[in-house]
């Protein structure tokens, strides 16, 4: 079997295609350019555009295998950057990576794979598969087993067709066992360290690339901060700058702590309550992708995580169409986030997830 992996530099996905090599499969790399080297307008260089692009060169000649560099800067700007600067002026907080892996990684790149003549297409994620005789007729998901690692929630959009030609060579891996992989092989002085920030926003400061990006266009820099009552307790410094249950940063003086528990752009009001006031009984979901199961008809039970490092909690879904499903949690969670992702499961099962509308 041919196997495309997508090779970007780190320590997973290099694992993920020495594992499918060492199994005997005839394997090449991509490594997808996602940022072109000066911005839309031409006006800036942005030397950071992919600084591993080089590095993930010198890995596939170290594994002996053909890398192709694939050049997804105008899809990535049209299907992730642009959705995630939409969704911050409309006061959401979104996750670029679940754009992301439906929509680019399977999504173009999968693409390029079949067109480059591969069968299937690995990536270096923490999350196992199962085949439709395991999964009552359709490809699924399940949680890996590594609960640190576990990326499944980052996988709820991907279609049937997508994980049909997907493999996950970690799927039985843990975190640990791959940085102990690196030192074994001798990569672990090459590889950088694994990073939390945003790809395409290699300083982490989110704030000003929104600024730059945004120009004009961006939310005034400035407003009032309201308590439920709709009393102004101060200003705020753009509401880009803040998140449901932040506490740092809002400079209200006060015997008890105050949260974020709304933004409003129609105000561009932010407004605050206190650590009750945080926590949500029921929400909508919306823009709903069934992976394992087929869209439910009746209301179900399921465990639901409201974050990625949230722990699941039990509710009760109920549909409202096929791809809208109102959520009750067994007990009230705590800053339930318009434009985060709402991801379903029974057990281990990835069932569906989509995004959170309201709270």
């Amino acid at each position: 079997m041919i196997i495309a992996v997508a090779l970007s530099g780190g320590a997973d996905s290099l694992r993920a295609a020495w594992t499918l090599q060492k199994a005997g499969h005839s394997v090449f790399a991509l490594h997808m350019r996602l940022l072109p080297p000066s911005a839309p307008d031409g006006s800036a260089p942005r030397p950071e555009a992919n600084p591993h692009e080089a590095l993930a060169a010198h890995l596939a000649q170290r594994l002996d295998i053909p890398l192709h560099v694939v050049d997804l800067s105008r899809d990535f700007e049209r299907l992730v950057i642009r959705p995630f600067l939409e969704a911050y002026q409309r006061g959401r907080t979104p996750n670029p990576c679940v754009l992301c892996n439906p929509t680019v990684k399977f999504g173009r790149l999968l693409e390029e794979a079949r067109r480059l003549g591969a069968d299937r297409l690995a990536t270096g994620h923490y999350v196992r598969k199962l085949d439709p005789s395991q999964c009552g007729g359709r490809f699924g998901l399940l949680r890996s087993p590594d609960p640190a690692k576990d990326q499944s929630y980052f996988l709820y959009g991907l279609s049937q067709e997508q994980l049909e030609h997907a493999v996950f060579p970690l799927a039985e891996e843990t975190k640990a066992a791959t940085r102990n992989w690196a030192e074994r092989e001798g990569f672990a002085r090459i590889l950088p360290e694994e990073s939390q920030e945003i790809c395409f926003i290699p300083s982490g400061d989110y704030r000003r690339f929104l600024l730059d990006r945004l120009g004009g266009a961006a939310p005034p820099a400035e407003g009032p901060i309201l308590d439920r009552s709709g009393k102004v307790l101060g200003r705020h410094t753009g509401i880009f700058n803040y998140t449901i249950g932040q506490r740092r940063g809002l400079n209200l003086p006060s015997t008890a702590p105050w949260y974020v528990i709304r933004l409003d752009p129609e105000r561009n009001a932010v407004w605050v309550g206190r650590a009750d006031e945080l926590l949500c009984r029921e929400t909508r979901v919306a823009r709903v992708n069934w992976v394992s199961i087929p869209p439910i008809a009746r209301s179900r039970n399921a465990l639901v995580r409201i974050r990625n490092q949230h722990k699941p909690a039990p509710a009760v879904l109920e549909p409202l169409s096929e791809t809208v499903v109102h959520v009750r949690f067994d007990a009230p969670q705590r800053a339930v986030t318009p434009g985060q992702a709402a991801v379903f499961y029974d057990g281990d099962l990835l069932l569906g997830g989509g995004v959170i509308e309201k709270d």
